[in-house]
């Protein structure tokens, strides 16, 4: 009798476990790509934290104070290409309301976020066109966002990616300086 045949000489069919378990194989399998591929997957650590997305959505908006308001009301956003520092949700406010009123579209598009504990590191895209230069911006960005013990506001906000690329980009001298406003 070979191998491929039962003592009735007929071919041998896999027992039921070994069918369950190949079928349960192809399942995850393909479970895994789809979770891997697809952003609204139901994995809690494939989803980009609400923060994050109230965070770019408000840089996207032209409320200056949306962005203002997910600080804690002692929070820190620091903008470490420019180097300056603001504290509480009024200068925040008035950070993003001068960043408009420099920068045609700006925007961030986020395209990472990762949490550990109350820390997010956001990786985005950070683009516009600044007022009278040539040509748009887009440079790569990294955001550190710490939170409160409560994890609902935003207690620190640093900004890390390279003026020089977004003066380079924009068609700008490297010693450009924005006008006062």
């Amino acid at each position: 009798m070979t191998s491929r045949q039962n003592r009735q000489n007929g071919p041998i069919r896999p027992t039921r476990p070994l069918t369950v378990l190949a079928a349960a194989a192809a399942l995850c399998a393909a479970t895994a790509t789809t979770a891997a591929a697809s952003p609204s997957a139901p994995d809690a650590a494939l989803r980009t934290p609400r923060i994050v997305t109230d965070w770019a959505r408000a840089w996207n908006g032209s409320d200056p104070r949306a962005l203002g308001a997910l600080f804690t009301a002692d929070g820190v956003y620091t903008d470490k290409a420019v180097g300056v520092a603001f504290h509480g949700r009024k200068e925040i406010s008035g950070w993003k309301a001068r960043a408009d009123s420099l920068i045609d579209n700006v925007h961030v598009t986020v395209r990472t976020a990762r949490r550990d504990g109350g820390r997010i590191t956001v990786e985005s895209v950070y683009a516009g066109h600044l007022k009278g230069a040539p040509k748009p911006f887009a440079v790569p960005m990294t955001t550190l966002l710490d939170l409160d013990p409560g994890r609902c506001r935003i207690a620190s906000d640093e900004d890390h990616y390279s003026l020089p690329l977004v003066l380079s980009q924009s068609g700008l001298p490297a010693d450009w300086t924005p006008p006062t406003p």
